[in-house]
């Protein structure tokens, strides 16, 4: 019969191995292994929407962001001022190389009559001690370089008041005012006084880091 095209059983088998092996590629291609992108676990909030307390601008809305309490705030300051002296630290390292390197270069006629392995030590001497030097001077300044970053924004961030029992997450939470209503409130929290009574006093929510600073200060003073 002409026109007609005729497969032998071997490449029938031929086919059908190919097109076995096109799908263990693909089903390869799009397993869960290889299309499953991993993500770091989310961190917890440093800060949270509460209240606004009477000194809060009320142009910007019925809530402001505050961290959940006094140590939350301490613990936030601690760990940012310690990776700026951290980062201070390793620029001042390639610094301190650079400038200890320049200082103690040999100068330029002895690379005329040839290094001796005595002027080599010389050397690696001269720049461990400015490298020490270096390094010990770039470490106060490191210090105080984070203090002066960290100064103004923590000194003006909210911490939520004593009184105000934080609790945030995705959920919504719903007040009733009055015994007649209940509005949905947009933020995740719960108001309750030191006491444990439902009621509690939304004239102070919040309070700025300046005033744990100056309760720092003033510990220091006295300790001196």
């Amino acid at each position: 019969m002409t026109g007609e095209l005729f497969l032998t059983p071997a490449q029938t088998l031929m086919e059908d191995e190919e097109v076995a092996a096109v799908l263990r590629g693909d089903m390869e291609e799009f397993s869960a292994s290889a299309t499953v992108v991993p993500f770091d676990s989310a961190r917890p909030l440093l800060r949270g929407p509460v209240p606004a307390g009477p000194a809060d601008d009320p142009a910007a809305g019925p809530f402001v962001l505050a961290f959940r309490d006094s140590a939350a705030w301490r613990s936030a300051y601690r760990a940012t001022e310690s990776m700026i002296i951290d980062q201070c630290e390793a620029g001042a390292r390639v610094g301190c190389s650079i400038s200890a390197s320049n200082k103690c270069k040999p100068p330029w006629w002895k690379f005329l009559f040839g290094m001796t392995a005595m002027d080599y030590a010389e050397r690696e001497q001269c720049e461990e001690r400015e490298m020490a030097s270096c390094l010990a001077a770039a470490k106060d300044a490191c210090v105080q370089f984070a203090k002066e970053k960290c100064l103004q924004p923590f000194r003006d961030a909210r911490i939520a008041s004593d009184n105000l029992k934080v609790l945030w997450g995705n959920d919504t939470v719903e007040t009733e005012f009055g015994g007649k209503s209940k509005d949905s409130e947009p933020a995740s929290y719960q108001r309750e006084t030191l006491d444990g009574s439902s009621k509690c006093n939304t004239e102070v929510t919040n309070y700025r880091g300046s005033v744990l600073m100056g309760i720092a200060a003033s510990e220091n003073n006295a300790t001196t």
